[in-house]
């Protein structure tokens, strides 16, 4: 792809990006969705809200990564307004993400792929065989289903669609928290039919 044409997609992604961290600040409220199956369907599940989502009771500790920085901001803001979640770090590269995970020890990494340096899937490589205790979410753009599939065939318990994320990615990490596996709607409506 020509160098102008992967610049028009870029500026394409930020500018939506940007009009979801606005939507995000305007809205009051943002609707719980259930957690899905690997394969999209809904899972027949209630996330009980009263059973502490870590074993000790302690807040959840979150490290977030992702290269745009008012993305990575209003991420931190939603989940921080949350009592059960703790923002310990935030970067904007993979290898960072690395450095970080094994220094924080989080509970949680929400990890973009397109990262600069090292990509979100590599980093989520390194980052299960050094914090094996950390569950791996990740947040893109893409909705590509053999995108998605090479993440979760790489450790990530879930997938959320940036798109979907002001509606997604709370119920996705309290679901991932629990031990299910999450892939947002949308990701799993672009996906082809299987034959």
């Amino acid at each position: 792809m020509p160098r102008r044409a992967l610049a028009n997609v870029f500026y394409s992604e930020q500018c939506m990006v940007l009009a979801m961290c606005y939507r995000w600040a305007v809205s009051s409220s943002i609707p719980p969705r259930p957690a899905v199956s690997g394969d999209g369907s809904l899972r027949n599940q209630t996330i009980s809200r009263a059973e502490p989502l870590m074993a000790n009771g302690d807040a959840v500790r979150i490290l977030v990564v992702d290269d745009f920085e008012p993305w990575r901001r209003q991420v931190c803001s939603m989940l921080q307004t949350r009592p059960e979640f703790r923002v310990v770090g935030e970067v904007a590269g993979g290898l960072e993400a690395v450095q970080q995970a094994q220094e924080l020890q989080p509970d949680l990494i929400l990890l973009d792929i397109a990262l600069p340096k090292l990509n979100g899937i590599e980093a989520g490589q390194q980052i299960s065989r050094i914090v094996p205790a950390a569950t791996i979410l990740f947040a893109s753009q893409t909705s590509d289903a053999d995108v998605v599939e090479e993440a979760q065939s790489n450790g990530a318990k879930g997938f959320v669609w940036k798109q979907d994320a002001e509606i997604d990615l709370v119920p996705a990490v309290e679901a991932v928290l629990r031990g299910a596996r999450f892939v947002s709607p949308g990701v799993a409506k672009s996906r082809p039919p299987s034959h």
